[in-house]
């Protein structure tokens, strides 16, 4: 077979591409690399807690007229956040009694809003203790739907409020409720207020 001057100059061409990229591969090359670690994340929590935890207003034999009034304390131990109240009752005896006591809920009072003896606090809520038809309860403070609504509290990381617990039974109540006894329960709900 005769080779032609041509193809021996492509041959000869391919061969020092092959050499050529050869070469490449094997250079040495200074390098260098850092590491970025520590990127630690964690989580915040909401946490609130009442003090007391239980009983804020009791009143056995309440007659027409009588009311009582007690503090409690609401604490952020937890991030920035913003919370609500609600209130439910039992009816036990049927007759009623949560929806004939009226709850009045105020800020501590004024020039010393740790106490509730002056009564002089903001009001933020005055109605029935309980409605036999609310359900999941009676909104008394703020709404505990998702996000920022009328009345909802707010309360910074490590903050702490009074909110003042009033329940009357009127004077104009009718024997009807005599021996009637109810037991309510108040429900805190609380979420974050960062991003929200």
């Amino acid at each position: 077979m005769r080779v032609t001057k041509t193809q021996l100059a492509l041959a000869g061409i391919g061969l020092v591409a092959v050499v050529a990229a050869t070469s490449v591969g094997t250079m040495a090359l200074f390098t260098d690399s850092k590491s970025v670690g520590a990127n630690t994340f964690s989580t915040g929590s909401v946490s609130l807690s009442t003090s007391p935890t239980s009983a804020v207003v009791t009143f056995a034999n309440m007659m027409p007229g009588d009311s009582v009034t007690n503090p409690i304390v609401v604490t952020n131990n937890g991030q920035s956040m913003r919370y609500a109240v609600s209130s439910t009752a039992t009816n036990a005896d049927t007759k009623n009694l949560m929806s004939q006591l009226v709850l009045t809920v105020k800020t501590g009072d004024s020039g010393s809003p740790t106490t509730c003896t002056g009564g002089t606090g903001t009001q933020l809520y005055s109605g029935v203790l309980s409605s036999a038809t609310s359900a999941p309860g009676t909104k008394i403070v703020g709404d505990n739907t998702t996000g920022s609504q009328a009345g909802d509290r707010t309360l910074a990381g490590a903050a702490s409020e009074t909110l003042c617990f009033n329940v009357s039974l009127p004077l104009a109540t009718t024997s009807g409720y005599a021996s009637a006894s109810t037991t309510a329960t108040f429900t805190f709900d609380a979420e974050q207020t960062a991003n929200n």
